[in-house]
């Protein structure tokens, strides 16, 4: 039997490992409302794009010690000397154009926020018309009208490497939609 399918608890097919299954039981679906971790995972969700998630798992606080904390007003005023030193750290993924999209993010970042009054006020909007996501067991979903939009929106004011998927992969993360599997323990817990 899979670990992710063990006797006292089924799991989303994906939540294979102890990492994983962690992540999934713990934070994966669950809403976030704090600036800070909303931050952290647009981030996140970037640095993964073509990548695997556990990856970017094992790197966590890797990325989180490199980058401040994921501190968006530090970042935002990161030079050159910095971005040298992130792209010697191998405990992050050493991508030139996904370092200076974290820069670039930061500063768009605060922007949105004092426009805003919060990220989380502005970055919900999206959450307004949306699905309570998909468990189809057949089609998994990688975009909705919803991502689109979104991305759409953060590309318009200045963001990068928040493509359709990677915002569809983030509201997901950040409990947007609850897109745990029918017979997943997470989904009726997590249901609005």
């Amino acid at each position: 039997m899979n670990a992710n399918r063990s006797a006292t608890r089924l799991r989303c097919h994906w939540a294979e490992g102890p990492l994983l299954m962690e992540y999934h039981d713990r934070e994966w679906g669950v809403p976030v409302h704090d600036d800070r971790r909303l931050f952290e995972f647009l981030i996140l969700e970037g640095a993964q794009a073509g990548l695997r998630w556990e990856t970017i798992l094992k790197k966590r606080e890797n990325y989180r010690e490199a980058f401040d904390r994921f501190d968006p007003a530090r970042i935002a005023k990161y030079d050159r000397h910095k971005v040298c030193e992130l792209l010697a750290n191998a405990g992050i993924v050493r991508n030139r154009l996904k370092i200076a999209a974290t820069i670039t993010n930061a500063q768009a970042y605060l922007v949105v926020q004092k426009e805003f009054g919060s990220f989380d006020r502005y970055i919900w909007r999206f959450a307004e018309n949306s699905s309570k996501g998909n468990s189809s067991k057949k089609t998994r979903l990688t975009r909705t009208a919803e991502s689109d939009a979104m991305s759409k929106d953060l590309k318009k004011r200045g963001f990068r490497f928040v493509g359709t998927t990677i915002c569809y992969a983030f509201m997901q993360a950040i409990g947007m939609v609850n897109d745990h599997a029918e017979d997943c323990f997470r989904r009726g817990a997590l249901r609005s």
